[in-house]
C-alpha cells in the first residue's frame, strides 16, 4: 500500500468526512476518498495539455484566478488545494444521507474524533446511499439523499476542483471554491449549523466582490430576492414544524398536521410564484416532489446564522481578518450562547435590511 493510500485509509477511518461502525461503510469512505486522491493532477499541466477540452482549460484558467483572489483578498488558506484537478466521470462526488424522527427537526447524527458530530452521512455511490436511505425509512425515519458536488478535507488532502463543480458556470465555481475554503480556514466540531453558515457567508459575500473586482455588474436582483424569500419561506416552515412538534398530539393527528404544514408551505409558494415572480418556475420540482422533515435540513444548516454573519462581518467594517477574528471568539463560546449570539445578530440585520 502506498503512503497515500494508507495516509487516506487511517484518516477516513478517523471519520474525516463520515464514519459508522460499519467495516464496510469504512471500506467504501476509503476507497472513495483514495480514488479522488489518485485521479487529482496539476491544474496547470491540465491548461497546458492541447489535447484536453478548450473549455475545460479555460474555465480551469478562470478558476485559478478566483483561487488567487480567495487567498490574497478574502484571506483564505494559500495551499495546493484547488490548484489540482480531478475527473471523477460522475455528476457528484457523495451523495449525502439525511433522516431524522418522523415528527422531529432533530438530524440523526454521526459523530467522528476529528470532524465531530456531522447531520448526514455520506456515500462515494448513489447505489450506497439510496440502500442507506431505504434502511433508515424501514426505521420509520423522514430520510433525504442530496448528491454533493464538492467537499472539504479541512486541510488534510490538497483538494481538487472536481469535473462535479464545473457544470454551474465560472461564477459557481469560484463560489464553490470560496466556501469550502473558508472551511478550511474555519471550522468548530459539533456544530454543523454554524460551519456551513460560516461557508455559505463567506461564499456569498467573496462573491459579491469577486465579481466587483472584475467589473462585472451586480447580480440579477430579482432572483436573489427569489432566493432569499424562498428560503425564508421554508425556513418558516420548519419553525412552524418545531412548534408544532412540541405539542401533545396522538400519532395520526400529528402527521395529518404535518401534512397540512408542508401543503401551507406549497400554497405560500404558488402565491409568492404567480403574483410576485411573474410565474417563475424555478422552484417547482423541488416544492412538488414528496416532502418531509429530512429534506428541510439542508436549510437549516446552510442559512440558519447567515444573516447573522452578515452583521459580523459589518460589526467588523468589512476586514476579513477582524471578522475572522470575531467567528473564532464567537466560537469560543457554549454552544447555546453561541447561537443566542447568531440569533441576535441576525435581528439586528434583519431591523437595518
Amino acid at each position: 500500500m502506498t503512503p497515500l493510500a494508507r495516509r487516506a485509509l487511517t484518516l477516513v477511518a478517523l471519520a474525516l468526512l463520515n464514519g459508522c461502525s460499519s467495516l464496510g461503510y469504512y471500506s467504501q469512505l476509503a476507497s472513495g476518498q483514495l480514488h479522488v486522491l489518485q485521479a487529482r493532477e496539476p491544474v496547470a499541466k491540465v491548461i497546458a495539455d492541447p489535447q484536453r477540452p478548450a473549455a475545460l482549460r479555460q474555465q480551469l484558467v478562470k478558476a485559478q484566478a478566483a483561487r488567487t483572489f480567495a487567498s490574497q483578498h478574502l484571506h483564505l488558506p494559500d495551499n495546493p488545494s484547488y490548484r489540482v484537478y480531478a475527473d471523477l466521470k460522475r455528476p457528484y462526488v457523495v451523495w449525502n444521507v439525511f433522516a431524522t424522527p418522523p415528527f422531529s427537526l432533530n438530524p440523526v447524527t454521526h459523530c467522528f474524533p476529528i470532524a465531530g458530530c456531522v447531520a448526514y452521512r455520506g456515500y462515494y455511490s448513489v447505489g450506497g446511499a439510496r440502500g442507506e436511505a431505504a434502511l433508515q425509512n424501514q426505521q420509520g425515519m423522514d430520510v433525504f439523499v442530496g448528491g454533493v458536488e464538492a467537499y472539504s478535507t479541512l486541510g488534510w488532502f490538497d483538494d481538487p476542483i472536481l469535473n462535479t463543480m464545473l457544470s454551474w458556470g465560472d461564477e459557481r465555481l469560484a463560489s464553490v471554491i470560496f466556501h469550502e475554503l473558508a472551511h478550511q480556514r474555519f471550522y468548530v466540531k459539533d456544530d454543523t449549523e454554524f460551519n456551513e453558515s460560516f461557508a455559505t457567508f463567506v461564499e456569498q459575500e467573496g462573491t459579491r466582490q469577486w465579481r466587483a473586482r472584475q467589473g462585472l455588474p451586480s447580480p440579477d436582483m430579482r432572483a436573489v430576492q427569489q432566493r432569499d424569500q424562498f428560503i425564508g419561506l421554508v425556513l418558516q416552515t420548519r419553525q412552524r414544524l418545531q412548534q408544532l412538534y412540541a405539542q401533545p398530539l396522538t400519532a395520526p393527528q400529528m402527521r395529518q398536521r404535518k401534512a397540512e404544514e408542508f401543503e401551507r408551505m406549497r400554497e405560500a409558494y404558488r402565491q409568492l410564484r404567480d403574483q410576485q415572480w411573474g410565474g417563475n418556475t424555478r422552484f417547482d420540482a423541488w416544492v412538488y416532489a414528496p416532502m418531509n422533515n429530512a429534506k428541510l435540513l439542508p436549510f437549516g444548516l446552510y442559512d440558519q446564522w447567515v444573516s447573522g454573519f452578515a452583521a459580523l462581518f459589518k460589526n467588523s467594517d468589512g476586514d476579513w481578518q477582524t471578522f475572522y477574528h470575531a467567528v473564532e471568539q464567537l466560537a469560543k463560546l457554549p454552544a447555546e450562547q453561541r447561537k443566542a449570539t447568531l440569533r441576535q445578530l441576525a435581528a439586528a440585520q434583519s431591523a437595518t435590511s
